[in-house]
């Protein structure tokens, strides 16, 4: 495979793994880091957000018949999905770098605070995921064009995942929080940049006929997996 030989429609959606996995690699390597060394949260109350997240994320998973049934604006379309979910995912992002106030160890709120930004990070990358989901099903439904944007899309899961290194060496690994606050909302203005680009392109360039009703009546379903390396 080469670059020139990628399809730009392929290009676009690439942009959209490459905003997500912006936001996801970031908030996944730092949180916990985050709360138990800055925030000073108790183990038992880190454990019990992450039993939270447990069920939260099971009834993530069971919203994505009412997602593709909804007749709201925000789910009206895949296109939609993305659009109305990019800057909400943003925001759940920058939710966690930003404390309340001044946590003491074993602080009750701190555990709030993480309670919250978990299952509102889950649940934006979900919304948007799923719409990512489909779209890859209805308008890549040759095997080769599949095969070709899946190893796209692990090139641009690696470019974002650098997000990680920018991070580390502005904030000093999170020592100086003010370093990584003011580029952790660089990264957010970056990734939303990249998401709306992406499915801006994307419109431009599907097909006029995708095989939405074929799709909508199969039971099968596309990994988040195979379009990101987490």
């Amino acid at each position: 495979m080469t670059f020139l030989n990628i399809k730009p429609i392929a290009w676009a959606f690439s942009l959209i793994t490459l905003g997500t996995e912006m936001l996801n690699s970031v908030f996944s390597f730092y949180y916990v880091k985050l709360f138990l060394h800055l925030y000073k949260v108790s183990e038992v109350a880190f454990y019990q957000a992450q039993m939270i997240l447990m069920i939260w994320n099971a009834l993530n998973d069971l919203t994505g018949y009412f997602h593709n049934n909804s007749k709201a604006d925000c789910c009206s379309s895949r296109h939609s999905s993305v659009l109305y979910g990019a800057p909400l995912y943003a925001a759940a992002f920058l939710l966690p770098w930003f404390p309340w106030k001044y946590y003491h160890e074993g602080d009750w709120l701190s555990g709030l605070h993480l309670v919250v930004s978990l299952c509102a990070f889950d649940s934006t990358l979900t919304f948007v995921q799923q719409a990512q989901c489909i779209l890859f099903a209805e308008i890549f439904t040759r095997y080769e064009s599949r095969l070709q944007l899946i190893k796209i899309n692990q090139v641009a899961s690696l470019v974002g995942s650098t997000s990680i290194l920018f991070c580390s060496l502005i904030s000093d690994n999170m020592e100086i929080l003010l370093n990584f606050q003011v580029i952790a909302v660089v990264v957010a203005i970056l990734a939303t940049a990249s998401l709306y680009t992406g499915m801006c392109h994307l419109s431009r360039l599907e097909p006029k006929e995708a095989p939405r009703k074929t799709f909508s009546q199969k039971l099968y379903r596309i990994s988040p997996g195979l379009l990101s390396s987490h």
